[in-house]
């Protein structure tokens, strides 16, 4: 198949994909605008009130930014492993593996149309952020490479979780008991510096860290840690990811067995 006919499926993929998520928007974007606003609310507002500052800055203001990346984990996370997951389960994902579609057109349409999804529900926290707290961004380039860069990565685990899933609740225990707790340790709602020295150095094991702190960075300024560890971890997972769903892909895994 050449480039131009994979060029065409992956379109396609990603128009389906986008075509999902904004026929049934009120399950797709409302809920996370909602979740986060109770969160600016809750943790911004009325706590943020007795903790005062934060590396400088006002509460509200320093959780913002993991409060964004948050939202574009899970949404890009849960849209291709509810997306991909449904092909198998209704059966139509026999058609796109009959056709001339490249394993990679596959796995690079549903992982685009997480990505849109994760960065649609992102700009929309943003907005709802900028009603609570002012946002200057100091290094436009390293929140968006990483904002880009972590939609990719849990795009693409969460099509590795709906290759091995077989039944629907096999797709909410990755986002139930790893995602979320790796989320909130992740560094959303505090500084590591606030932490004893064990618990740094355990925290550092979370790369979710990395992905907050970087885009923390690239808004306000501060990080936690290593911009340089950070590129390095973020591009290290979407090339260790992108290579597993491709061999699962040519092997049939979860879906000619």
């Amino acid at each position: 198949m050449n480039i131009a006919l994979n060029l065409v499926a992956v379109r396609t993929v990603i128009r389906k994909e986008m075509s999902r998520v904004l026929r049934i928007w009120v399950q797709t974007i409302v809920p996370p605008a909602i979740t986060m606003t109770l969160y600016f609310i809750i943790f911004g507002n009325l706590i943020g009130r007795r903790i005062g500052t934060m590396d400088g800055f006002d509460y509200m203001q320093y959780i913002a930014p993991g409060l964004i990346m948050m939202s574009v984990i899970t949404n890009s996370y849960g849209n291709v492993v509810s997306s991909f997951f449904g092909a198998k389960f209704t059966g139509h994902i026999e058609e796109m593996l009959i056709s001339p579609m490249s394993n990679a057109s596959i796995i690079i349409g549903h992982v685009a149309g997480g990505v849109l999804r994760g960065l649609l529900v992102g700009l929309l926290v943003t907005m709802i952020a900028l009603f609570f707290t002012r946002l200057d961004v100091a290094h436009p380039f390293i929140m968006v490479s990483v904002v880009l860069l972590s939609s990719i990565v849990f795009s693409l685990a969460g099509f590795i979780n709906a290759v091995f899933a077989r039944k629907f609740d096999d797709i909410s225990i990755v986002p139930t008991f790893v995602l979320t707790p790796l989320t909130y340790l992740g560094g959303v709602f505090y500084s590591i510096s606030m932490l004893p020295e064990f618990w740094q150095g355990v925290s550092k094991a979370n790369p979710i860290l990395y992905m907050v702190n970087a885009f923390r960075f690239g808004i306000l300024g501060t990080s936690d840690i290593s911009i340089t560890h950070a590129y390095t971890i973020l591009i290290g997972f979407v090339v260790v990811l992108f290579s597993a769903a491709f061999f699962l892909m040519k092997k049939g895994v979860g879906i000619r067995e």
